[in-house]
């Protein structure tokens, strides 16, 4: 399984909820198994910088690169692009991933 995080800036406060009504549509795209999008809490005090955070994981890289194809995700870049500054993407595959399981979640 592949994860994807996106963390995104916004230009102007003012543009903080058209950045999450236009990447909300990224959740109708049907190829995620999991998909997600919210502000960011800015609880970090070294990391503050960071307006929105998508998070999403995929079966495949086959199901991502249909993620990216879907006409909603070339919609949400239509509507977003312009209201923001930066944008940082990561994906990985779980199964490389440096792991730490606490006694709640082996329950």
């Amino acid at each position: 399984m592949i994860r994807h995080i996106v963390f995104f800036t916004a230009t102007s406060s003012s543009n903080l909820e058209p950045i999450l009504d236009g990447l909300a549509l990224l959740t109708k795209i049907p190829h995620a198994r999991r998909l997600e999008v919210a502000q960011n809490r800015r609880s970090d005090p070294a990391s503050k910088e960071i307006d929105v955070v998508v998070y999403g994981e995929f079966d495949s890289d086959a199901e991502l690169a249909a993620y990216k194809e879907h006409p909603l995700y070339q919609e949400a870049i239509m509507r977003v692009r312009p209201l923001r500054e930066l944008r940082f993407a990561a994906d990985y595959e779980i199964t490389t991933a440096k792991t730490s399981i606490t006694e709640t979640a082996r329950q």
